[in-house]
């Protein structure tokens, strides 16, 4: 990694190189894989279009439950033991 992007982090093309999901990472993924990505997604830069357009991604609906499944790791969280848990 160069020093480019100040210290220790890569520049955007690198980033994307290492650690990005383009299309052949995509294509080496097993067939049952599924996609998820939290959101929100820098398109081109960690996932590829292509790729969070795929029909295997669930990132619409990991998106969609992550307000609802924070807040409820922050009401047992603050609510100590004495929280109901249903």
């Amino acid at each position: 990694m160069s020093a480019a992007g100040g210290g220790f982090f890569p520049n955007p093309g690198e980033y994307s190189r290492i650690y990005g999901l383009d299309h052949e990472r995509r294509l080496a993924l097993p067939k049952h894989a599924i996609i998820m990505h939290p959101g929100p997604m820098n398109r081109g830069l960690e996932i590829t279009a292509e790729c969070a357009d795929d029909p295997r991604s669930r990132v619409v609906e990991q998106v969609g439950n992550g307000v609802s499944v924070r807040m409820a790791a922050l009401y047992l969280l603050l609510a100590g033991e004495s929280a109901p848990i249903a």
